[in-house]
């Protein structure tokens, strides 16, 4: 993969699809403004030039302040923004999506609107995370019940690994420092993965809200899509953070977490998986989200042209 740096410049309608995105890039003690099709960060040591399109999610921690223009260039490339606090990370804001046509939301409404599709979509998520075990005739409350059991087994083999003392899993909301290192390590590579899978969901056009095994949140679905990584990605590099040393957890976690990603293709992944949960039956998927094609709905569930007017049958007129 080419360094930012050395990236062709692009313009905001030239949007880089989700996969071939950095995952995301953490600023901080810095003024961030727009030059062009590039976002600045200007500090003490000088100014790095940064090509929007090619940003996933960036990161905004302490000290950090960005100007309209910048925030203006990140919603046409269809960047996530995130704001970091001292204790975590927490989605604030997102830009436009990537996507062009309206056919994975559609799909996702679908699927969300009816109880048993929904509910053959968690099965489908399980899968996708324990890809030993057979879910198919789990009632919900059994695909909890065994979620649970697989996540509890994680951190203890996890623990096991590295060596960590491992007294369970401990987070008070607002107060990071309350926890001990390796708790503080999850948190933090969770809500890295928040972060980045509502950028991903955003980015294809799906909707954050209708989640298929969370609910009755706005980040439903963005939850759904993180926690398909938490046993393999984030629990296991948190106990390798937490086994290193006990300062400085959460920069540490962040900085390996953004390598693990972009080491695996986990944007690549994360794409293909929604695809897959959304249209499991379509064998043209990688055509949705480049389409730019806006149909009017009829009878039958039949689309016809937009564009013309359809007041007389017999003689319509393009508007």
């Amino acid at each position: 993969m080419t360094t930012v740096g050395k990236r062709t410049a692009l313009t905001p309608r030239h949007l880089t699809r989700t996969a071939e995105r950095l995952s995301f890039i953490y600023l901080e003690r810095c003024t961030i403004h727009r030059d062009a099709n590039a976002i600045t960060a200007e500090d003490a040591d000088g100014t790095t030039h940064i090509p929007s399109a090619t940003i996933g999610t960036l990161l905004l921690g302490p000290g950090t302040r960005i100007t309209h223009q910048a925030m203006s260039v990140l919603g046409e490339t269809g960047a996530g923004v995130v704001w970091v606090g001292e204790h975590g990370v927490r989605y604030y804001a997102g830009g436009r999506a990537l996507s062009r046509s309206a056919a994975l939301l559609e799909a996702q409404a679908t699927r969300w609107a009816n109880m048993r599709s929904r509910l053959a979509v968690a099965r489908a998520m399980y899968r996708l995370r324990f890809p030993d075990e057979d879910p198919d005739g789990l009632t919900r409350q059994q695909l909890l019940g065994r979620e649970g059991d697989r996540v509890k087994d994680c951190y203890r083999t996890q623990a096991a690994r590295t060596g960590v003392r491992w007294l369970g899993r401990k987070y008070t909301p607002g107060d990071f420092t309350s926890g001990d290192p390796v708790n503080q390590a999850i948190t933090a590579a969770a809500q890295c993965m928040y972060g980045i899978a509502h950028a991903v969901v955003t980015s294809l056009g799906c909707s954050p809200g209708l989640g298929f095994v969370h609910s009755g949140h706005e980040l439903s679905f963005v939850l759904d899509i993180a926690d398909l990584y938490k046993t393999e990605i984030g629990i296991p590099l948190a106990f390798d953070i937490a086994a290193e040393a006990d300062e400085d957890v959460g920069p540490r976690t962040r900085r390996a977490l953004r390598d693990r990603i972009n080491d695996t293709g986990l944007l690549n992944r994360c794409v293909n998986d929604i695809k897959h949960l959304l249209l499991p039956n379509d064998t043209s998927r990688s055509r949705h989200s480049d389409e730019d094609r806006v149909t009017l709905q009829t009878d039958g569930g039949h689309e016809v042209a937009a564009g013309r007017n359809y007041g007389d049958a017999d003689e319509a007129v393009i508007w």
